[in-house]
């Protein structure tokens, strides 16, 4: 279920309604009323929930399934568990996106510049213009920008430094972190999928969590998870224009330099370091350790300790070697020429 400190719940609502909005079929016409209050992934979908599996790869997940109601294939829905009803339905995540649009949407920002319920602790300096948001809370002797905006149910810890124009929304955030101007942390990421009438767009109902000591530089984006959370580890240090899309999560003490674009769900290991740049895909695993070339185009995981650099990446040796054989077959062929 999304955090209730950034999103309204707006249920329960019967599973007929629905299944009506989403085109779906239940296989169970009894349970049309069956009330549900919200949207869950799979791991987390309790009995008051409704769930999607979309891939015939995930059928195995169904066995241990506790959610009230699914989403799936038509050539899934006889699979469904006990108690689980089946929705049968071409794209079970355009039903499960538009479930969601039903079910939560986010807390509006208060009408005043800082919201009566929101929680300062002493020493916290607020900048002109700076705006924070109802059920906020900020630490002892951080200190806010010109112009920042802290959104509804940001947690900021002590010791923080954010700089004029951040805008921080559906975030939690430690102590002694530094956040440059311009940045922007928890904006939905970017996810659409096919709806009965078009393309939509897929609720991004997760946070951001940026643990102690974490640096984070000018214009860098930071989106909040679309299922799960978008996590930054203790002491990372994030250069400017950096992008990090919904569901990453980055381990302690990594370093990005300016321009890396890290794709969805990706898993980045403690210490990891990406020159600038570098580009990951998405659900690439990086290990522990390992080191990214300036400009390289990371499509698949790389092992703990290893350094791969080019496009695609590979081992650094492999891209030097390959780059050297190039260089000189272009040379022979030059020459040839001349």
């Amino acid at each position: 279920m999304p955090d209730p400190r950034f999103f309204e719940d707006l249920g329960p609502v019967p599973l007929g309604e629905l299944a009506a909005a989403s085109g779906a079929e239940l296989a169970d016409a009894r349970a049309v009323g069956r009330m549900i209050r919200g949207v869950a992934v799979l791991a987390h979908a309790g009995p008051d929930c409704i769930t999607f599996v979309a891939d015939r790869k995930h059928a195995g997940d169904l066995a241990g399934l506790r959610a009230g109601a699914c989403f799936l294939p038509a050539a899934l829905a006889d699979q469904a568990p006990e108690g689980c009803v089946a929705l049968a339905v071409a794209n079970p995540q355009g039903a499960y996106a538009l479930a969601a649009q039903r079910l939560h949407r986010p807390r509006p920002s208060g009408p005043s510049p800082v919201a009566s319920d929101a929680r300062l602790e002493a020493g916290v300096v607020l900048g002109p213009g700076a705006v924070v948001g109802p059920g906020a809370q900020i630490g002892r002797g951080t200190r806010i920008g010109a112009n920042t905006v802290i959104g509804p149910g940001v947690a900021i810890g002590r010791d923080c430094e954010i700089a004029p124009n951040v805008t921080i929304g559906f975030a939690l955030i430690g102590d002694r972190v530094r956040i440059l101007a311009g940045a922007t942390i928890g904006e939905p990421g970017f996810g659409a999928t096919a709806g009965p009438k078009g393309l939509i767009d897929i609720p991004q109902l997760g946070r951001v969590i940026i643990q102690d000591g974490v640096s984070i530089g000018a214009n860098t984006t930071i989106d909040r998870g679309a299922f799960d959370d978008t996590v930054i580890g203790e002491n990372t240090k994030i250069d400017n224009l950096v992008q990090i899309a919904h569901n990453v999560r980055v381990g302690r003490n990594c370093v990005m330099a300016a321009h890396t674009g890290i794709s969805g769900s990706v898993l980045i290991g403690d210490g990891a370091q990406f020159g600038g740049r570098a580009g990951v895909a998405d659900h690439v695993t990086i290990g522990a350790g390992a080191r990214v070339g300036a400009a390289a185009g990371v499509m698949k995981d790389i092992p703990a300790g290893e350094t791969w650099g080019g496009m695609p990446a590979r081992p650094i040796r492999h891209w030097l070697k390959e780059t050297a054989w190039l260089a000189r077959m272009a040379s022979r062929r030059g020459g040839g020429e001349a």
